[in-house]
């Protein structure tokens, strides 16, 4: 994954997790439960699978956009059953509701599912279940090792998935003429913006998706870069995963 822009402020709310959820982890996972609410958060943008090779053991890393535990599992027990012949298959899952689970699944505690974890918490990434698969290559890591290779699988897996930040996002609808285009997709960047939907006809329409506390400033922006000849129009807001470059 290449360099992400800064990312703006999280507002979150902490409050206490359901007991049911609790109930639902099993013996010997690691868990950690804080229900939050989220106005901005952070989710793989696509399924992915990556492998890497450490001292001819195999590690193959797989990350999943996952909207609830059950959702968790089913990979989980999927990439199992796929993988029934391999040494490990270590997971973990970070829900935004606050739930997170890991698994060792026979590693030495605390080399593997935690430290995968580790990468998706850094990255403030939710709704996300990941599994890494260990063939076994006959030598030994020790626990730094496998530190190291679980959390190297892991994020790989989640650069190869890209991440998508989900927010509220204000609807301008930008008509200019194709002279302009480019700049003024530049200055949607600016603005902490992502172009929509684009439609071309005599001049172009362009409506950009922007943070709602810099709509505003955006549209004055135009009519200023085009010296009034550019009024941008608020369309609506929406509420979506936009990927981040």
């Amino acid at each position: 994954m290449g360099a992400m822009p800064h990312k703006t402020h999280l507002s979150v709310e902490r409050r206490e997790a359901p007991a049911a959820a609790a109930a639902a982890a099993k013996p010997g996972d690691g868990e950690t439960e804080r229900g939050v609410f989220m106005t901005e958060y952070y989710v793989p943008t696509a399924e992915s699978e990556t492998e890497l090779t450490e001292k001819r053991s195999r590690f193959i890393g797989r990350v999943w956009p996952v909207q609830d535990e059950d959702e968790a599992r089913r990979h989980i027990e999927e990439t199992k059953k796929e993988h029934y012949d391999a040494r490990h298959n270590c997971w973990c899952y970070r829900l935004r509701s606050g739930v997170e689970r890991y698994s060792d699944d026979g590693e030495p505690q605390g080399t593997a599912g935690q430290p995968m974890l580790n990468v998706f918490q850094r990255e403030a990434v939710v709704d996300v279940c990941c599994v890494v698969t260990r063939y076994f290559g006959g030598v030994l890591l020790g626990a730094g090792g496998l530190v190291r290779a679980y959390t190297q699988s892991a994020k790989e897996a989640l650069d190869a998935a890209g991440i998508s930040v989900v927010r509220r996002w204000v609807d301008v609808a930008v008509p200019c003429p194709y002279a302009l285009f480019e700049r003024v997709k530049l200055e949607v960047e600016n603005a902490g913006g992502v172009p929509g939907e684009i439609e071309y006809g005599a001049e172009v329409l362009l409506h950009a998706l922007l943070p709602e506390e810099r709509a505003e400033a955006f549209s004055a922006r135009i009519i200023e870069l085009a010296a009034g000849g550019i009024v941008p129009t608020a369309a609506g807001e929406v509420f979506r995963a936009v990927p981040l470059k």
